[in-house]
């Protein structure tokens, strides 16, 4: 009980500042921007690299799946199967990134931990 009053009462301090919790804001975007995750599947036949805004940057798609597309008759649904567990492998990747990233700016303001803090500052 006594955290969330403290919590509540660094929030309300840098509320005072907006111009100092907006450039903490953009500061705190620009390194979800240089975050950058890779999510996997197949044993690396399909990765998936997602940056800290949880936006898909790049996919590869290993040569010899491919092949394996043109010939095998069930290919296609295991390449999308691949491509969906590698995704979401690299967006569980990210958010746990921006999550960690959230709670150590928070304890740069001095503020506890709390939840949604990642989301406070514009995830």
């Amino acid at each position: 009980m006594l955290d969330q009053f403290k919590a509540m009462g660094a929030l309300a301090g840098l509320m005072k500042d907006k111009d100092r919790l907006r450039q903490l804001a953009e500061e705190f975007g620009e390194k979800l921007e240089r975050i950058e995750v890779e999510g996997e599947a197949g044993g690396g036949a399909v990765r998936v690299r997602v940056s800290g805004k949880l936006r898909v940057t790049d996919v590869f798609l290993d040569p010899a799946l491919i092949a394996g597309l043109q010939v095998e008759g069930g290919g296609r649904e295991m390449a999308q199967a691949l491509i969906l567990e590698a995704t979401n492998n690299a967006l569980q990747l990210a958010q746990a990134m921006v999550q960690e990233e959230a709670r150590r700016q928070a304890e740069e303001l001095g503020l506890p931990d709390m939840p949604g803090m990642d989301r406070m500052f514009g995830s």
